[in-house]
């Protein structure tokens, strides 16, 4: 992998790591800055959420500075120039999910999450 795939792809860790931030969450403008125009997911919960609707739940305070959500096995892949697909597991409240994202560059050069997934595990 070259120097430019390693970059695109430690862009969207990054940008995946702010949307887990406490702070970022308790934003709707910060939130709103890492996601999508076309974002959409399929949450851990069956509901399908956009740009819009995932506001109802980003700033409820179910991640916090006291409380962080743990990432673990955080792996990305470089499906095509400005494409990273990303996969990893978090917890939170004894809660253990399986999650994948896309993100994609705009045409301003701004990465931001296209799609989301969450699947609950046991393990």
């Amino acid at each position: 992998m070259n120097e430019d795939e390693q970059a695109q792809i430690q862009a969207a860790i990054d940008g995946e790591l702010r949307m887990l931030d406490p702070a970022v969450r308790a934003s709707d403008e910060a939130v709103t800055a890492l996601l999508d125009p076309e974002y959409f997911e399929f949450g851990a919960s069956g509901r399908r959420w956009d740009r819009e609707t995932i506001l109802e739940v980003t700033g409820s305070g179910g991640i916090s500075a006291e409380d962080p959500a743990v990432v673990t096995e955080m792996a990305g892949t470089l499906l095509a120039p400005g494409v990273v697909h990303l996969t990893y597991r978090s917890a939170d409240h004894g809660r253990r999910v399986w999650r994948s994202s896309l993100w994609r560059r705009g045409v301003d050069g701004v990465w931001r999450m296209y799609f989301h997934q969450g699947t609950p595990t046991g393990a």
